[in-house]
C-alpha cells in the first residue's frame, strides 16, 4: 500500500497595498515553490484601484503568482471616516474569502488599517496568525494598529532585537518571536545591480530623468494623526524645488490625508509654481525598478519607511521629514527634520555633500525569507493564546 500523501499546509497572504507585494516578493516566491506549502493570495485595498495598482496585478501574474480571491473593500475618499469604513468593509469581505479558502495560517504584513481587520477576522475564525514586522515604533496611528495585530497574532517575525523585546513585553511567548531581519532589505539586496532605474521614464509625466547623474527622490505620505498634510507637503515641494536637481516625485499612499497631499502636488505643478523644470511625477514603480531607482538616487526626501529600512542597507542618504517614522530604529544615513522649508533645504544640501553612506546591517540578515518559510512550514498550529508572564521560579 502506498503511503497517504501528506496535505500541503496552506498559507494565506492578504495584499492590501503595493508594498505588501513589492517588499515580500522574495518571500512569496519561496512559499510558492515549497512543495510542502500552498500559497493563497488575496488581493484587495488600493492595489485594485487604477490610480495605485493598475500595474501590480498583471505584474504578479507575469511573475507566476495566482490571485485566489479579490476584495473590493475600498471606500475611496482619503478621509478618516472612509479609512474607518474601509476597515469595516474589509472585515466583511475577508471573512467570506477566509471561510472559502480555509488556510492553516494567515500571514499578515505590517500595520495598515485593512490588516487589522484581517487579523481580527482570522482570530475569530480560529486561524493561526503570523505577523511580519511587529514591535516596531512609528509616529502615527499605525503604531497602535501594529501592536493590536501583534496581540491577535500567534507567530511573530520581527526585524530587529529591539522589536523582539517589545513583542515579548506585550506578553508574547519568546519561543514564538523570531528576529529574522527585514524582508524589505533582503529584497533590495537581491535586485540585479545592472538595473539602472531608467524605467522611471516609462511611468508618469514630466521631465526625463538621467539616472546616471545626481537626482532626488521625494516620497511623502500623509500622517493620519496630523491636520496640516497639505501645508507640510508644500514646504517640502518648495525646498526640493529650490535645490534645483532632477527629482522624481511619487504620489502619496491611500491613507487619510492623501487628498491633501495630492492637491498640494497638483496645485504646485499646475499653477506654474515650479522653478525646477527637471521634475517627474509618478504613481508607482514595480519592485525591482523601485529599488534600482532608489539605489542610484542622491537623496531620498520625505517620510517613507524605505528611507529607514532599504536605504540603511543601500547607503542612500535620507532626509526624513516630520513624525511618521518617529521611534523607528535608524542608521547614520538618516537626517531628521521638521516641516520647515529652510531646515529641509539645509538637510538636503548636507546629504548631497556627504554622499553615500557605508552599508548598514541594522535591518538586514541573510536568508530572511528562507527562515520565515521554514518556521511557517514546521511550526505548531494553534489558535488559543495565553499571555506569557516570565516567572522567577
Amino acid at each position: 500500500m502506498s503511503k497517504k500523501t501528506k496535505e500541503k499546509r496552506k498559507i494565506c497572504f492578504p495584499i492590501m497595498s503595493r508594498i505588501h507585494y513589492a517588499r515580500q516578493k522574495r518571500l512569496l516566491s519561496l512559499l510558492q515553490k515549497n512543495p510542502r506549502l500552498e500559497l493563497q493570495l488575496v488581493a484587495g485595498g488600493s492595489i485594485l484601484l487604477d490610480k495605485y495598482g493598475e500595474r501590480f496585478l498583471p505584474a504578479m501574474r507575469e511573475a507566476g503568482f495566482t490571485v485566489n480571491e479579490t476584495l473590493f473593500n475600498v471606500i475611496d475618499g482619503g478621509s478618516h471616516i472612509t479609512m474607518a469604513k474601509t476597515a469595516g468593509l474589509t472585515a466583511l469581505e475577508f471573512a467570506n474569502s477566509l471561510y472559502k479558502l480555509n488556510p492553516d495560517i494567515v500571514l499578515i504584513r505590517g500595520d495598515r488599517f485593512e490588516q487589522l481587520a484581517v487579523a481580527m477576522v482570522s482570530a475569530y475564525l480560529n486561524k493561526t496568525v503570523a505577523h511580519l514586522e511587529g514591535g516596531d515604533l512609528t509616529g502615527t496611528i499605525d503604531e497602535s494598529v501594529r501592536h493590536a495585530i501583534t496581540k491577535l497574532s500567534h507567530i511573530h517575525f520581527v526585524t530587529n532585537e529591539d522589536a523582539r523585546r517589545r513583542v515579548i513585553q506585550m506578553g508574547e511567548n519568546p519561543r514564538n518571536v523570531f528576529n529574522v531581519g527585514s524582508p524589505d532589505t533582503e529584497f533590495a539586496s537581491l535586485v540585479d545591480p545592472k538595473l539602472d532605474g531608467g524605467l522611471v521614464n516609462k511611468s508618469g509625466l514630466g521631465a526625463q530623468i538621467d539616472t546616471k547623474k545626481p537626482f532626488l527622490m521625494l516620497m511623502q505620505h500623509p500622517v493620519t494623526t496630523e491636520k496640516n498634510n497639505r501645508r507640510n507637503m508644500e514646504m517640502t515641494l518648495e525646498a526640493v524645488d529650490d535645490i534645483n536637481l532632477p527629482t522624481v516625485v511619487f504620489w502619496p499612499n491611500s491613507d487619510a490625508g492623501t487628498n491633501e497631499i495630492s492637491k498640494a502636488i497638483r496645485v504646485y505643478r499646475e499653477q506654474g509654481k515650479l522653478k525646477n523644470k527637471k521634475i517627474r511625477f509618478i504613481t508607482d514603480l514595480l519592485p525591482e525598478d523601485f529599488v534600482a531607482l532608489l539605489r542610484r538616487s542622491s537623496v531620498l526626501v520625505g517620510n517613507s519607511s524605505a528611507g529607514i529600512k532599504e536605504c540603511s542597507f543601500l547607503g542612500v542618504p535620507v532626509v526624513n521629514i516630520g513624525s511618521r517614522q518617529n521611534g523607528r530604529l535608524r542608521g547614520p544615513n538618516v537626517l531628521d527634520v521638521g516641516y520647515n522649508k529652510q531646515e529641509i533645504k539645509k538637510a538636503i544640501q548636507k546629504q548631497i555633500t556627504h554622499g553615500a553612506y557605508p552599508k548598514s546591517n541594522i535591518y538586514y540578515r541573510p536568508g530572511t525569507s528562507k527562515k520565515i518559510m521554514e518556521v511557517l512550514s514546521k511550526t505548531k498550529l494553534y489558535s488559543q493564546k495565553r499571555f506569557y508572564e516570565k516567572t522567577n521560579s
